[in-house]
Formats: structure tokens, C-alpha cells, sequence
């Protein structure tokens, strides 16, 4: 059975979200942020040497990294299922957004993070790289004209890869009234029985506006 070692508000949920699509038995090992520091518990780095989630055991296999995680579990597990055909137009699509969601748009929602607890000193490389969001959140904007999902008509693990930043972008206030699609499409996943399913069993999660409670202060996302 896989086991995924899940951390409350962090990119685990959506590998815990990918498996209830997929259907694949597994088993959740809970894992706590401090209070005061917002940091994954040391006890994670038992599992893998960095210490943080999502690190997902299959057998004797040790993974982390989300989107290598995805990329396995759809391979492995996926049947066939929310991957389009090699060779698609769907599929370079698919792996395009695939990559986008870490390389792209989380790396610069991470940095202006770290940015506004710098301050003052910090507020011109702040405002350049919102703008680097504002134009990567446009082109998902574009590409939700094109079809309902990311990498064609169908709902994929790439929809899935790309909700987290998503979400994270419309937690920070970074998702305005111009990414009318881009919100409708977010409510859309947000709704699917198995995404509800994930949240149910993964326990509050920030982002998440119908489940946030206990979890409404901006959460170090790693």
C-alpha cells in the first residue's frame, strides 16, 4: 500500500487528492507544523533527508518532490487516466503546465513570500516579481479560453499539479477580477467529490475557502 507522509497545509494535499481520483488504496502518516515557527516537525526527516512533504513510500521506493511523485503515481497507478495520449497536442500541453506549477509560478509566489518579510529594503524586487506573477497568472487566464482544462478538454493530473499554486495565488490576493476564468476553473476542482474526499481526510487546509478554519493564517507552504 502507498503511504504518504502528509503535512498539513503543503503540496502533500494534493498528492492525497490524486490518489482519491485515482482510486489507489493508501494510507496517510500525519504530520504537524509547529506553532510558532510554521516548520514541518523534524520527525520528517526519518523519511527523507530534507525533512519536508510530500514523500510518498510505494513498497521499498522512497519518493518526494510533488511533481515527480504525480508524474509516478499516474504512471504507475493511473490506469491509463489523467494523462492524455503521448504524442497529443493535449500531452505537450499537459507536460507544459506540469512543469509550470513549481518552475514558474511557485518559485516566484515562494519569493515574494520571503520578500514581504524583508520589509521596506525589499518592496521594488517585490513589485517586479508580482508582476512576473500577475503576467503568469494572464496566461492561465488565456489558456482556460482555449479549453475548460489546462491541457485540453479533459480533467488531468496537470490540473491537479497546477491547483496548489493556484490556490496559493488566490490566498495572497495575487488573483484579481481580470482571472474570472482562471476562478471559476479553481471553484470547478475545488468542487470534485474526490478533491473534497482529499481535504476530508488530509484535515484543514488553508486553502481550501470551505475548509480553512483552523488554518486561516498564511502558511509557509513547504
Amino acid at each position: 500500500m502507498i503511504v504518504v507522509h502528509h503535512l498539513n497545509n503543503s503540496r502533500s494535499q494534493r498528492i492525497v487528492w490524486l490518489l482519491e481520483e485515482l482510486g489507489a488504496p493508501y494510507r496517510l502518516e500525519r504530520y504537524r507544523r509547529d506553532a510558532k515557527t510554521n516548520l514541518a516537525p523534524p520527525e520528517l526527516r526519518a523519511v527523507h533527508p530534507l525533512g519536508k512533504a510530500p514523500v510518498i513510500e510505494d513498497g521499498a521506493r522512497v519518493l518526494a518532490e510533488s511533481g515527480a511523485i504525480v508524474e509516478y503515481l499516474v504512471e504507475r497507478h493511473g490506469g491509463g487516466r489523467l494523462a492524455p495520449p503521448r504524442g497529443t497536442d493535449e500531452h505537450v500541453r499537459y507536460l507544459h503546465w506540469m512543469h509550470f506549477a513549481e518552475g514558474t509560478l511557485m518559485l516566484h509566489l515562494l519569493a515574494r513570500l520571503y520578500l514581504t518579510r524583508v520589509g521596506e529594503p525589499a518592496k521594488a524586487l517585490q513589485a517586479r516579481v508580482e508582476g512576473m506573477i500577475g503576467a503568469e497568472l494572464d496566461l492561465v487566464e488565456a489558456e482556460l479560453a482555449r479549453s475548460a482544462y489546462l491541457a485540453g478538454s479533459e480533467f488531468s493530473a496537470a490540473d491537479i499539479q497546477m491547483a496548489f499554486p493556484l490556490e496559493f495565488s488566490t490566498f495572497a490576493g495575487l488573483v484579481v477580477q481580470r482571472h474570472s476564468r482562471l476562478r471559476d476553473y479553481l471553484s470547478r476542482l475545488q468542487a470534485r467529490p474526490a478533491y473534497r474526499r482529499a481535504v476530508e481526510k488530509g484535515g484543514a487546509y488553508a486553502f481550501d475557502p470551505v475548509s480553512a478554519g483552523e488554518a486561516a493564517t498564511f502558511p509557509n507552504p513547504r
